[in-house]
């Protein structure tokens, strides 16, 4: 049986690895755009991009997750071209200066392949694979680390949310396979705040353990969300605080991977929940050692 706290290998290009499960692990938000929906126009610029990326390194972010459109509801569509421009500089200038895993935020098959080329690691797909099904060869043929995103845009979703994670996932799975990606290169994401409203976003977050029925390490989108807004009163840019909030309730029900804009106050959000699993664990291992029936969880 598949537990979210194990080690799980999880294999990226160019030889990279990260090891999930045991304790949280970050990645850090760095858009390349003029409107995405909290800090569009903020790092618009190579340079100002790899400044904050570098920063959230410094912060404990352990992957960078670069992205050249907006994914807001009504965000304009730009073109591939337009995309590659405004994300490779930055790409390029992280993997010839850092040690950092980078990620690219796109659904397009050759955009995937470029960033791959320029030294990205692992290929973010909001669109799971459907949009550009292609996208799952570019990741099998370059060894790429693969996140497939649940969404529910564009088409009629199931009225249980659970359910509807595992009609839309269960295909972009078999994209996936069919494509040859292996197991070991892939992870989820629930895809929060993708046409879901607040009560499915809070529905998603409570019946979280029912993902793991897919048996893959699962990766935590909360960041800023309008969901975190309508609960705190919140404007976008205040909800980090909110954002904390549901990363160490996330990682305490086995969410391995954190998507963010605020890196160092999840980075203590995290440290706190590793600290209280790490307890148990110890508390576990104690009662075992005693003869006691351990605690069930």
């Amino acid at each position: 049986m598949f537990s979210p706290f194990e080690p799980f290998r999880w294999a990226l290009a160019h030889g990279r690895h990260l090891e999930l499960g045991p304790r949280g692990i970050l990645m850090a938000i760095v858009n390349v755009t003029p409107d995405s929906f909290s800090d569009g126009g903020q790092f618009d610029s190579a340079d100002a991009a790899v400044a904050q990326a570098i920063l959230c390194l410094e912060q404990g972010a352990e992957i960078i997750d670069i992205g050249g459109e907006s994914t807001r509801p009504g965000a304009a569509p730009v073109t591939a071209m337009e995309e590659q421009d405004r994300i490779l500089p930055v790409i390029e200038a992280l993997a010839g200066s850092t040690d950092a895993i980078i990620s690219v935020d796109t659904y397009r098959a050759e955009t995937a392949r470029l960033a791959v080329a320029a030294g990205a690691h692992i290929v973010n797909d909001v669109h799971g694979l459907q949009r550009e099904p292609d996208i799952a060869r570019v990741a099998a043929q370059t060894g790429a680390g693969l996140c497939i995103m649940h969404t529910g845009r564009d088409r009629e979703k199931m009225p249980d949310v659970v359910a509807d994670q595992y009609l839309f996932l269960g295909r972009s799975l078999e994209i996936a396979r069919e494509a040859g990606v292996a197991r070991e290169a892939m992870v989820l994401d629930p895809g929060f705040g993708f046409a879901k409203d607040t009560d499915e976003n809070l529905e998603l977050m409570a019946r979280f353990g029912e993902l793991y029925g897919f048996e893959l390490p699962i990766l935590a989108g909360t960041s800023r969300k309008r969901f975190v807004g309508a609960v705190t009163g919140r404007e976008a840019a205040e909800r980090d605080a909110g954002t904390a909030a549901t990363t160490a309730l996330l990682r305490v029900a086995g969410a391995a991977v954190f998507r963010v804009h605020d890196v160092a106050i999840n980075r203590d959000a995290l440290a706190i929940a590793d600290a209280m699993l790490a307890a148990g664990r110890t508390v576990k291992a104690r009662e075992t050692r005693a003869g006691q029936p351990a605690r069930q969880d």
